[in-house]
């Protein structure tokens, strides 16, 4: 049993510090409000009610099959060639037709295992208290008057750990979550075995050979134990552990291996917890952010905090939240839309890694939130479906190298999620735009990944061989992009696959750039790539001022649309900025200033502000902010929705807003450094520790009515220049190993 009596919870009122948990007094009656463990593969949801819990026990492998297991890239190569003659004929309809007419098909639907019943025998008073989530330990505690339940998914161990003290106990695992599929076929079993009870649950998909199996073994200390079918009742005892595991597999599983591993496992909560540590509080602890908030604010619960929008406790708790979640969602693969959690088999827009946009939000702060895991996290998903990547360049445009696909259920990458209105077959920017967390990442450390390395020049391969076509009417002048399609908009008065998307200018010529830099030893191929880049088309500033979302003359721009991605160059790519490119960045702005927010989405108002920040708008962003934070995007839980009054469970806003509000005080490239860029007029002081840089120094600010003051912490020579919002730039020079403290006004 951990003893937690004499250690300051963090969700408890009156402290000084910024609070890393949260907390509520009474049980979750939604799952939306359940709070959430996880490791990166097994993740937990817990209701909190010792006298009656639940605990929903979900998997990053859970996905299920709809037939799209079996789904193929469409054979569209041999219509390229007359495609690519009519869209640069101004035929801006013909890519409707390119397509083999199948229907939509949606990527395999990321679904929950089962929930862990636990019911007390007890007739007695509830004597209900309090559930925190401690965000250092991932630890989601409930405590009673008469017991207390304690649970945190092990990073070390890869198994979901719960305690229950105090309590006498019916136990079971239980598949009845809403909108479990009526054909699941389910079979389950307990067992008293000289390690404990052993339960089991079996589930099969309908019309499929594929199922997952959940087992939970259950170690009693003291007191009696003995089966009631399908679970187990434990009496008396001083304390219950429960060790679970759950695998998605094809044909059966051999549970007796599963039962041996759990049992090799310590048999001691504590023990357990001391194996978890130093992986995830290790992580956690490596960046925090002080806002000087009211510690009155910072004690409350969770719920009472979002009822208080303007509030800086509420900011440096969602910061603190969504760094916990981001770390605990990523692990075999990164966050999905729903992070790593859903107590719904109904998940909207299938639980899927949705690539056009909102993967790249959520793992947004990896590289300066000092969350390696993270980045890891994404990694593996991309090196796992490289295969898949090489097959979509040749299918759809009979190419060598990569296209990544919009939406992947997280086993294919290979595109076949596409319609009329949403031709993201069309879509080539996706491996870059994937790729460039990796090379922020290596950017951070100092050393490129190998593997990173070997990606870029399969996303260079497929330019060389796409980017053929110039305009007919100026054969000798710049190449073109087309089918160019920026997500998931449409010109006015035009289709959606068309000729010059900005995202796909940006991606291809920093993919182009970038895979040179990554390969200084092959010349020949690294000038190749960078004589392709330097024939791909600049921008285009419309007649509004703003820099147009289709470089081709007569696509016009419609503004009101969630997602910005003819913004990548300025977010998150430097290509367009306010230093190097002035009139660019003016030309972003003003596109920027003219983007609708459409339908609400969370994404959408949190890309803007990540833009914003690097286009210096201090005020934009904290409109921005504001929409989200005042428009009940979050649930108790501190995880968010995708539209306001949390409609639809989804992990953009929590995900991405640590993210957000890095972005407004520190930003970095590989030689430059910007203190407060774009300071929210209402955060005046604070203290952000531990950001990584692009250049390879960590850095501790913090700013006040006192001035301004940052520490950095260089691991690599190098010369950077230093640059504040007032615009004023400074070199220095950094010298590995040593600390460099500026004090604005001083340096």
């Amino acid at each position: 049993m951990t003893d937690t009596s004499s250690r300051a919870h963090p969700g408890l009122p009156g402290t000084g510090r910024p609070v890393h948990g949260t907390h509520e007094h009474r049980p979750a009656a939604r799952w939306e409000d359940a709070f959430l463990s996880g490791n990166g593969r097994h993740g937990t949801l817990t209701f909190g009610d010792p006298y009656d819990d639940r605990v929903v026990v979900t998997h990053h492998t859970l996905v299920r099959p709809n037939g799209s297991e079996h789904a193929r890239p469409p054979e569209l190569a041999a219509e390229l060639p007359a495609l690519q003659d009519r869209l640069l004929a101004g035929e801006w309809e013909a890519a409707e037709s390119f397509t083999d007419h199948r229907p939509l098909q949606w990527v395999q639907p990321f679904h929950p295992a089962f929930q862990i019943r636990l019911r007390a025998l007890s007739d007695e008073p509830r004597g209900y208290r309090m559930r925190t989530v401690d965000f250092t330990t991932g630890e989601a505690v409930a405590t009673c008057e008469a017991g207390t339940s304690r649970v945190f998914v092990s990073r070390a161990d890869d198994v979901i750990v719960q305690q229950v003290t105090g309590l006498d106990l019916d136990i079971s695992l239980d598949h009845r979550l809403p909108g479990a599929p009526a054909g699941l076929a389910v079979g389950q079993g307990s067992v008293l075995t000289p390690d404990g009870a052993l339960l089991t649950l079996r589930a099969r998909y309908p019309a499929s050979d594929r199922a997952y199996t959940g087992v939970t073994l259950v170690v009693v200390t003291g007191g009696r134990t003995r089966l009631t079918h399908p679970g187990v009742r434990v009496t008396d005892a001083r304390s219950v552990l429960l060790l679970t595991r759950v695998r998605r597999h094809t044909g059966e599983l051999d549970v007796t291996g599963e039962q041996r591993a759990l049992s090799e496992l310590p048999r001691r909560y504590d023990d357990l917890l001391a194996r978890h540590l130093p992986l995830h509080r290790t992580a956690y602890e490596r960046v925090t952010l002080d806002l000087h908030a009211d510690p009155g604010e910072r004690g409350l619960p969770g719920s009472a905090l979002l009822e208080r929008p303007r509030s800086a406790a509420l900011l440096e708790r969602l910061f603190a939240a969504g760094r916990y979640h981001l770390l605990s969602s990523a692990g075999l693969n990164p966050p999905r839309l729903t992070g790593l959690w859903t107590g719904d088999w109904d998940t909207a827009w299938s639980g899927a890694f949705t690539n056009d946009a909102n993967v790249n939000l959520q793992t947004a702060s990896a590289a300066a939130a000092a969350l390696p895991e993270v980045t890891e996290s994404l990694a593996s998903l991309i090196h796992r479906q490289a295969e898949d990547w090489r097959e979509n360049a040749r299918a759809v445009f009979g190419a060598r190298g990569a296209v990544a696909p919009a939406h992947t259920d997280g086993e294919s990458g290979l595109v076949y999620h596409f319609s009329r209105e949403y031709p993201l077959h069309l879509w080539t920017a996706g491996a870059d735009w994937l790729l460039k967390p990796l090379v922020d990442h290596d950017e951070t450390r100092g050393a490129r990944d190998p593997r990173t390395a070997a990606a870029l020049a399969e996303v260079a391969l497929f330019y060389e061989d796409f980017l053929t076509r110039t305009d007919p009417e100026d054969p000798g002048g710049p190449l073109v992009v087309v089918p160019s399609y920026s997500p998931e908009n449409r010109p006015t008065g035009g289709s959606w696959g068309a000729v010059n998307a900005a995202m796909d200018l940006s991606a291809a010529r920093h993919a182009l750039l970038t895979a040179a830099a990554y390969h200084p030893d092959d010349a020949e191929r690294a000038d190749r790539w960078r004589a392709l880049a330097d024939r791909l088309p600049p921008h285009r500033i419309n007649s509004d001022g703003a820099l147009a979302e289709w470089a081709r003359t007569g696509l016009e721009d419609t503004y009101d649309h969630r997602h910005l991605s003819h913004l990548y160059g300025v977010w998150p790519l430097d290509e367009i900025n306010p230093y190097d490119t002035p009139r660019w960045a003016a030309a972003a702005l003003r596109a920027l200033e003219l983007r609708g927010a459409e339908n609400d989405s969370a994404h959408g108002h949190l890309h803007h502000a990540l833009i914003a920040a690097r286009l210096r708008d201090g005020r934009r962003v904290a409109h921005a902010l504001g929409e989200v934070l005042e428009g009940d995007f979050f649930h108790a839980s501190l995880m968010s929705a995708h539209y306001p009054r949390r409609e639809v469970y989804n992990a953009d806003a929590a995900h991405a807003l640590p993210a957000v509000l890095i972005e407004t005080l520190v930003q970095s490239t590989p030689d430059r450094l910007v203190l407060l860029p774009a300071l929210p007029p209402a955060l005046p002081s604070g203290e952000l520790r531990g950001v990584r840089t692009r250049f390879g120094a960590e850095l501790d600010l913090s700013w006040g009515h006192e001035g301004v003051r940052a520490v950095l912490r260089p691991h690599r020579t190098h010369r950077i220049e230093v640059r504040t919002s007032s615009g004023g730039a400074q070199p220095l020079d950094l010298v590995a190993g040593e600390d460099h403290v500026l004090t604005l006004g001083t340096w």
